[in-house]
């Protein structure tokens, strides 16, 4: 007779958890309008890396130097934006007014763009190449 318990069924092959990092993309392309969910993806990002395998782990790590970046240059903009309004009156801050807005605009485009392209890769089932990376 034999014991079913001792039976070795075909080995599973063991699948990563995609639910949480497409809840943090999903919380970071609502946030590009309102702000708030990035961070709450961020939060998100940062309580789930740990537990997670090493597939996910690169894209919890992309997410987080994303905010990062995104919010180092959203600084250099809006200092830039600061210091050009009040400089504007008298057509000295015009020209740092215009590439704070241009940083801005091109940081949000940015943004967006590597959601995506992350949401692409987790859609997949893969990796993310580059966590690493500054631009793509």
């Amino acid at each position: 007779m034999s014991d079913p318990v001792a039976a070795d069924p075909a080995p599973q092959t063991a699948s990563e958890d995609k639910i949480l990092p497409a809840v943090v993309y999903a919380l970071y392309l609502v946030g590009v309008s309102n702000g708030l969910t990035v961070v709450l993806g961020l939060i998100l990002a940062y309580v789930s890396k740990d537990g997670a395998g090493p597939k996910m782990r690169t894209h919890y790590d992309f997410l987080i130097r994303t905010f990062w970046m995104g919010l180092a240059w959203c600084v250099i903009g809006g200092l830039l934006v600061a210091v050009g309004i009040p400089l504007s009156f008298v057509l000295v801050g015009i020209p740092p007014l215009l590439l704070g807005g241009l940083i801005l605009s091109l940081v949000g485009v940015w943004f967006i763009v590597r959601c995506v392209i992350g949401v692409i890769y987790l859609a997949r089932d893969e990796a993310h190449p580059r966590p690493e990376t500054w631009l793509i």
